[in-house]
């Protein structure tokens, strides 16, 4: 039971996400639902919270380039206002008397000598005024905002690399616990075997005692094996429920609704040539590598706009609206005053169009140290991604050796243990024969049937080793596909 236990434990210890999506159908409140390891995938690929996030990252990825396509395209402004002067600002000027060859604005003021600073009432203005105008506004030419369009398009790249790792993760942890699950299943079934040829052979030495072939004591061992076994059960039983339990929390499926785990341990491909795998071995192959490439294109674009923030921009414009005045608001929006007769000098009291179109030409000359300084933060970021790549690199390749010989190590001790559990069958199997003929002793029956269970147990976990060393495999060589629907 110590291997049980430990069994359990190692697959709690596998926190993680889950993931994406299901082609069973949503679980009906107190319905049991039954899942494959396909099934399970695809819930978890479709559920996981993490993913779900990821898939909301990619949403914001398009919207960032929407965003940032959007800013080059022209711009159209619609504004309109009133205002009101109360007191409108007096017009100030230089007093010069007027002769017969010049005139003052100010008019002829009778002592007021050369060079006085006059305040004149403000009769180039009413106190009231309208404008209401559109304005388009066109970019022509802006380093940062072609930069800025590779660089949204490398944040969408990142969103969906990123999100491909979040899967692995998934994939990878959803699978292990279903492992577990399903030996579990396995293990219990073979414990209900145990139990029942226990049974039948407690039954048939009672019945040799009543008739004086077999001791009490021969009973009592089989009684206190039975016994223990039966107990084992219940608690194996208990802790199969806890590996469901981590299975469904792997898959992000309500807690409080049951589900069953469908398979066979025999359908699992545990045999495999390490070898073929490191034969076609790339960095690319995976996705925290893919998503780490994503970070280094990011980076060089910072750098890159960062110079492009020095170059200069260029737009054109255009404005057209109309405008009024009069000495009240209320009188805006009124046009009764009626002309003798009109020019372009003098019109009626009503909105005027006018229009603008000008050419902006926006250069930075000096930008001063603070332009350096940003750019050399964003080369040292580059630099320290540039470091994480070799660091990742150097992590891969130590960590593609280290599962490569877990799992080898795994494969031989599931081979070993495979055949002492055959051997411990073969063992038992005799030994019951020869005490059923009166040639062994029911000691070596008890002692042989708890050889034969504690060979069960370490083939199991061993199995489930090799397993969760396959897993590992799969993930460290960038293999780790999850259902063939989500592909």
């Amino acid at each position: 039971m110590k291997r049980i236990y430990t069994l359990t434990l190692a697959v709690l210890l596998l926190a993680g996400g889950s993931a994406m999506a299901q082609q069973v159908q949503q679980a009906q409140p107190g319905a049991v639902k039954t899942f494959t390891l396909e099934d399970c995938l695809q819930y978890a690929l479709q559920n996981h919270v993490d993913i779900q996030n990821a898939a909301l990252d990619q949403e914001i990825a398009k919207a960032r380039i929407g965003d940032t396509r959007g800013s080059g395209l022209p711009q159209v402004t619609v504004a309109s206002g009133l205002t009101y002067n109360p007191k409108l600002p007096r017009f100030f000027g230089t007093y010069t008397t007027p002769t017969e060859n010049s005139t003052s604005f100010f008019g002829d003021i009778p002592g007021v000598p050369n060079g006085s600073i006059l305040a004149a009432q403000n009769f180039f203005q009413l106190k009231s005024s309208g404008d209401a105008s559109v304005t388009l506004n066109q970019m022509l030419f802006n380093g940062s905002y072609f930069v800025g369009l590779q660089a949204a398009s490398a944040y969408k790249d990142w969103s969906y690399k990123n999100s491909a790792a979040t899967q692995t993760t998934v994939i990878q942890n959803v699978t292990k616990a279903y492992y577990a699950a399903l030996i579990n299943n396995d293990r219990l079934t073979s414990l209900d075997a145990n139990i029942a040829r226990l049974d039948s052979s407690l039954r048939s030495t009672k019945i040799m005692n009543q008739n004086g072939f077999a001791e009490s004591i021969d009973v009592q061992r089989l009684q206190v094996s039975y016994n223990n076994l039966v107990t084992d059960r219940d608690k194996f039983f208990n802790a199969k429920k806890i590996t469901v339990e981590l299975l469904k929390f792997q898959m992000n499926y309500p807690m409080e609704d049951e589900i069953n785990v469908a398979g066979s341990i025999e359908d699992v491909q545990v045999m495999t040539d390490p070898a073929s795998y490191a034969s076609d071995f790339k960095y690319e192959n995976r996705t925290d590598y893919q998503v780490m490439l994503s970070n280094q294109k990011l980076q060089a674009l910072n750098v890159k706009n960062q110079y492009a923030g020095i170059l200069p921009t260029l737009s054109i414009y255009g404005k057209t609206g109309y405008q009024t005045q009069s000495p009240t608001i209320g009188g805006l929006f009124k046009t009764t005053t009626k002309l003798p007769f009109e020019s372009d000098m003098i019109g009626p009291d009503k909105w005027y169009n006018y229009s603008v179109i000008g050419l902006n030409f926006n250069w930075n000359v000096f930008t001063g140290l603070s332009r350096h300084y940003k750019i050399q933060q964003e080369k040292l970021s580059l630099q320290k991604i540039n470091n994480n790549f070799r660091r990742l690199k150097s992590s891969i390749d130590l960590e593609v050796r280290q599962t490569a010989l877990t799992y080898d190590n795994a494969l031989k001790t599931l081979t070993s243990q495979k055949q002492n559990m055959e051997l411990a069958s073969n063992v038992y199997r005799v030994t019951k024969i020869k005490f059923e003929q009166g040639v062994g002793s029911n000691l070596e029956v008890v002692t042989a049937e708890a050889d034969f269970r504690t060979a069960q147990n370490n083939y199991y976990g061993a199995l489930f080793d090799a397993m969760v060393a396959k897993v590992d495999l799969d993930k460290a060589y960038g293999r780790l596909a999850g259902p063939t629907s989500t592909k």
